[in-house]
């Protein structure tokens, strides 16, 4: 299907009445272990060029093609990332949908706004490609449900974009707590504390450095996308669309994926029974409307353990003076070389704390550490650094799902948390759920936020 027809078929609303076939059709098998994969990146203003850079250090991967609405950065980009460093230039596309036509290209990066995430994925599944969509894998839980099932249906590999699966840190100290190394765990912690200044009040239209020139290069219906249309605003578009409920989930969104989803892995649990959240945007009189303090408790069912078998989780943002927890900040202090400096560093606190009957264990991206006993001794420790991009070349290669040390159903649980804490949030009271239908118990006003309208012609659709 060209992007013609295509254009006329989803303009005719077919995708809103679920009746979405395979609009590409896969375009190929895969052709052998030794093919060099040809990988396009879709996002290219943040995150995105981190996953340009990893891609490339990769032996037979070239990152062939880039797409991003906002044509601005293509050039910047491309001297930094390709020419200046001996690489061929890549393709570029303003519109993903005519970069899904290229047959040429085997694995898509998403790295667009959350709001995109979902639906980009779906439609690169579609067209036949494989899959890495960055975190969270999904704006509400129904997109998340549609991604597994695209992923399921059209055998294809999706990676979510949970990194520390695929680190030595994570996975030892994973296998550490199943052996018991600090007894029973009966709660774990998630922690989000980053220092973040005010996004400030911009008037609607051209303002610097969007001015009337450079928007003009900004293909800014297609960045709209799914969400409902709005006139261009400095505080809708670029990393500060994170502040906004309609394409955005705040910072339980942003960092909160990576430490709920270590936080639900090391308890071994998957969906909560009850959540409960509270927070708010404290401090400035800005354009932000979402929290930028929050704290979220869930509870989960059980088969393990004493008392009346629950386990807990606690996932928090706080935004500006903190005080540190579990040494994590002095760590960092301690560690100037840490490679991972936006994880730790010395005015943020970025981690979990796994509690247990026998002690404790305190988690960073690339360490993790234990104190023991009433007096607390230091215990057993670990760490180490994976490389996630090669886990999703070698499941590419290999057209396995099941290399994945994150598949895409893991990242749709751990998404489900954070849209069940911001709905509790935003909805002022706690909420019951049932994890096996996946539904609020008896209340239709939370059912109703598990979705959302979509504008025509971006629908994530019923069936896919």
């Amino acid at each position: 299907m060209n992007r013609r027809n295509f254009v006329k078929y989803i303009a005719a609303g077919s995708l809103a009445t679920g009746a979405a076939p395979l609009l590409w059709g896969n375009q190929k098998q895969w052709r052998g272990a030794n093919d060099r994969i040809r990988v396009a990146v879709i996002g290219i203003h943040g995150m995105g060029q981190n996953h340009i850079l990893e891609y490339s250090k990769l032996e037979n991967v070239e990152v062939a093609a880039l797409c991003d609405v906002d044509e601005n950065l293509f050039e910047e980009r491309i001297k930094k990332l390709f020419t200046d460093r001996g690489l061929k230039r890549p393709q570029t596309y303003g519109d993903i949908r005519k970069l899904l036509e290229d047959k040429t290209i085997d694995a898509v990066s998403v790295v667009t706004p959350n709001h995109w995430h979902a639906l980009a994925a779906i439609w690169a599944m579609q067209a036949g490609k494989h899959v890495s969509v960055e975190k969270p894998c999904c704006y509400n839980i129904f997109e998340g449900k549609k991604l597994v099932e695209a992923a399921q249906k059209y055998k294809m590999v999706c990676q979510d974009g949970a990194e520390q699966r695929s680190n030595p840190c994570a996975r030892t100290a994973v296998e550490f707590l199943r052996k018991g190394g600090i007894g029973e765990v009966y709660m774990a912690k998630g922690m989000c504390y980053k220092w973040r200044d005010t996004i400030g009040k911009y008037p609607d239209g051209p303002v610097e450095p969007y001015t009337k020139e450079y928007l003009g290069k900004v293909h800014y219906d297609l960045w709209i996308g799914p969400a409902p249309e709005r006139p261009f605003n400095r505080n809708r578009f670029h990393y500060n669309w994170h502040w906004n409920w309609e394409y955005g989930n705040g910072d339980i969104g942003n960092q909160g994926p990576h430490e709920m989803d270590i936080a639900r892995w090391g308890l071994g649990v998957t969906l909560p029974t009850k959540v409960t959240s509270m927070g708010g945007h404290f401090m400035f009189d800005d354009a932000q409307n979402t929290p930028n303090a929050i704290v979220a408790l869930f509870e989960f069912p059980s088969q393990e353990g004493g008392g009346d078998k629950k386990k807990m989780l606690q996932f928090e943002v706080r935004h500006w003076n903190t005080n540190d927890e579990g040494d994590i900040r002095k760590q960092a202090n301690q560690n100037k070389d840490n490679t991972q400096g936006y994880m730790m560093s010395d005015v943020n606190v970025i981690g979990n704390i796994f509690y247990g009957s026998e002690g404790y264990m305190v988690k960073t991206v690339d360490r993790w550490w234990t104190f023991m006993g009433k007096k607390q001794e230091p215990g057993p420790s670990g760490g180490g650094i994976g490389n996630h991009y090669q886990n999703f070349i070698d499941a590419v290669r290999a057209n396995d799902p099941g290399i994945l040390t994150a598949p895409i159903i893991e990242g749709y649980h751990t998404c489900s948390l954070v849209h069940l804490a911001n709905t509790s949030y935003r909805l002022g009271r706690s909420l019951v759920y049932d994890p096996v239908n996946e539904r609020y118990v008896g209340d239709k006003e939370a059912d109703a936020m598990m979705s959302r309208d979509y504008r025509k012609p971006f629908y994530v659709p019923d069936k896919v």
